[in-house]
């Protein structure tokens, strides 16, 4: 397991491309026949994916960076799919898992495996992970069962459907929210007007998106943005302080998931159009 140390706000101004890009993106999350974590120091939140092709894959824990016997011995778990068909096994008990499906996972759960139906064509597992208090049902969630709004209009360009799935008034959980946005074609912005959470991090997932086209992430500082280059299942974790919105070469999808101090969706510290720079 990774472990990052993310700069602060005032840091950044100075770093060069390469430099945000090795702080803030996660460029290679989904390898074949592998689990890969990363922990963050921000709201203590683990990101990371799996692949099982070959054979199914076991999330452990990392005795360094969590000290626990298992995974979830202390943390609640989101996982979303966005490739193939798969399954995620916990503790014996299997949860077939679709594209766009979700699967939260109860803190306590001990056995914890990812499997593909087709290893030729096999599952991404999408992981966030954040602490947790207090225990909540394990649920799968179809994409037909999240709570959808559709958002935007076709001359600002970001047509836009925006599914829930963990939230306060959907699937129970201690801090985690968690969901994706699906853009229409034609619609390229996303989260614009942007804002900031000051009560919690954001982590986005970038994918649905063709080797040809990129996603331009705009970050950091209203008055002082700063812009990291996305590309298809790449990961870019915003800090309390730093606004989180894009806008594509062509429409796209991305994850998005949520935790800290609270869970309403709409707490957001708005920021105008005139102060962005």
């Amino acid at each position: 397991m990774e472990t990052r140390y993310l700069p602060n706000h005032t840091g950044i101004a100075r770093f060069t491309t390469e430099e945000l890009r090795s702080a803030f993106v996660f460029e290679n999350l989904f390898k074949k026949n592998e689990i890969s974590l990363t922990y963050l120091d921000t709201d203590r939140a683990i990101i990371g994916s799996a692949v099982p092709a070959d054979k199914p894959l076991k999330l452990e824990s990392s005795k360094k960076e969590m000290a626990a016997d298992y995974f979830c011995e202390r943390r609640e778990v989101g996982v979303i799919n966005i490739g193939n068909s798969g399954s995620v096994l916990v503790d014996g008990k299997e949860y077939p898992l679709q594209n766009k499906e979700l699967l939260y996972i109860s803190r306590g759960s001990k056995d914890i495996f990812f499997s593909s139906k087709d290893s030729s064509a096999p599952a991404l597992f999408y992981i966030i992970s954040y602490p947790a208090h207090k225990e909540y049902p394990t649920v799968h969630m179809t994409a037909g069962n999240a709570d959808s709004r559709q958002l935007g209009t076709q001359a600002q360009a970001n047509v836009r459907k925006l599914s829930r799935y963990i939230h306060p008034d959907g699937v129970k959980s201690c801090q985690l929210v968690m969901g994706f946005t699906e853009l229409a074609e034609g619609s390229v912005w996303n989260t614009m007007p942007p804002h900031t959470h000051r009560r919690r991090s954001e982590i986005y997932l970038y994918f649905d998106m063709k080797d040809d086209n990129i996603v331009v992430h705009l970050m950091g500082d209203p008055r002082a943005t700063r812009n990291v280059i996305m590309r298809n299942r790449q990961a870019v974790v915003s800090p309390a302080w730093s606004i989180h919105s894009a806008a594509g070469t062509s429409n796209y999808s991305f994850v998005w998931a949520m935790g800290g101090e609270n869970q309403a969706f709409d707490d957001m510290d708005a920021v105008s159009m005139s102060e962005i720079r």
